[in-house]
């Protein structure tokens, strides 16, 4: 080890050193050529990396630059199989995935946020009693045909109860966009003043701007929607599903030209029906064997779609992801193609 730890040294050493001995000159090449011999040889010796801290800058007597070539030639083949460790990376295909992962998680809260909500708002306003209250009973369907985990709908109906929980309250803010785009937020709150103020906050610092009450509504319409992951149905047989089921249109996802096979199998199709035939598309799903993503129900869409430049379609992007991250909003739609 002692070995070891003096030739790495004097391999360390030499290079600090100006190219010339005694009046005649040693090429770079072979200098460099032996201290990566030397430094090899060091990182094939067993614990000689718990050394490299000690190391100085002193240099050794008896190095030449034939021995620099020898050696090189000698440890070759061997030191070509070394790897300290492995490059870690994070690239763009990484990225995608990471992202898309943390925005279904994000929709998944948000549904059960939404969800805890109504139910917190129906009981303060009829009861906890589903048999009288028929609001409450309703949202409790609907928690179930989405899923909801029950001890979250438990846990807000005795949160309803608690001193101090004030009403939660529905608003609907219009909001401008990047590029002419239009956006809807929709929040349940049971704090107003909080709400406007965080909307607020967030479209000043990322660049949209609070329209005028009904200049954006005008562009959507409300329907209730299903989603289906392309991997789970057949398109074709999908649209006969939905029809039967008395639904207005099945909508594809959208695609771009980076997509890749596992991008393409992570998109969703839209049923879009009315609210009378959505438990009928529900259970006409569940007939068939179809799964189904648990969402809020509950969307607006475009009537038509504003096509923007890829700088501004990834600043509406982030105004988005910032407003959804807010507690109070439930929901953010945009007209956007």
């Amino acid at each position: 080890m002692a070995s070891s730890h003096c030739t790495m040294r004097g391999a360390v050493g030499v290079l600090l050193l100006r190219f010339s001995t005694n009046g005649s000159v040693v090429s770079s090449r072979s200098i460099l050529n032996s201290a990566k011999n030397h430094h090899r040889r060091l990182l094939t010796t067993p614990n000689s990396l718990s050394s490299l801290s000690s190391i100085s800058t002193h240099t050794t007597s008896n190095f030449t630059p034939s021995h620099a070539r020898e050696q090189n030639c000698t440890n070759r083949q061997q030191v070509r199989k070394i790897w300290i460790c492995s490059p870690l990376c994070m690239g763009r295909r990484s990225s995608k995935i990471a992202g898309r992962k943390g925005a279904q998680d994000s929709k998944k809260a948000k549904l059960y946020c939404k969800i805890g909500k109504e139910v917190v708002s129906a009981v303060r306003k009829g009861g906890p009693n589903p048999v009288s209250n028929t609001v409450l009973a309703t949202i409790l369907e609907k928690a179930k045909d989405l899923d909801v985990p029950k001890d979250i709908v438990e846990r807000n109906i005795k949160r309803a109860s608690e001193k101090g929980q004030e009403d939660f309250i529905e608003k609907i803010y219009e909001v401008y966009g990047y590029g002419g785009v239009s956006m809807v937020v929709e929040v349940l709150t049971d704090k107003i003043n909080r709400s406007v103020a965080a909307v607020r906050s967030v479209l000043k610092d990322y660049g949209g701007k609070m329209a005028d009450s009904g200049s954006v509504m005008f562009k959507f319409r409300r329907v209730r929607v299903v989603n289906i992951k392309v991997t789970e149905v057949d398109k074709d047989q999908l649209f006969i599903i939905a029809l039967d089921a008395g639904a207005e249109d099945v909508i594809d996802p959208p695609s771009y030209e980076d997509d890749t096979d596992e991008d393409r199998e992570e998109r969703y199709y839209k049923i879009v029906t009315s609210n009378e035939n959505y438990s009928t598309v529900l259970s006409k799903l569940r007939d068939e064997g179809v799964n189904f993503e648990p969402d809020n129900g509950s969307e607006l869409l475009p009537l038509t779609t504003v096509e923007v430049d890829d700088e501004a379609m990834e600043l509406n992007r982030e105004l988005m992801q910032k407003l959804l991250e807010l507690d109070d909003v439930d929901a953010v739609y945009i007209d956007q193609k």
